[in-house]
């Protein structure tokens, strides 16, 4: 698998919750950090998403804002 996008990471999907049009996937990753993904529930039965599976969280982004109180 090749992509443009600079962050990979490796993780397990922690739970997978199906609306009526998307799903939101968490995924944990090693020493517990989640990250969570709302994605097309068509995609998320494509890629047979279910609790335990590995996946790649790939994160691209074209703006990080950094913030302050």
């Amino acid at each position: 698998m090749k992509v443009s996008a600079r962050n990979m990471l490796n993780g397990r999907v922690k739970k997978v919750i199906h609306g009526g049009v998307s799903s939101e996937v968490i995924v944990e990753l090693p020493g517990g950090i989640e990250i969570i993904s709302i994605i097309t529930k068509s995609s998320a039965q494509n890629l047979g998403l279910k609790k335990g599976k590995e996946v790649y969280a790939v994160i691209k982004a074209s703006n990080v804002m950094v913030a302050i109180d």
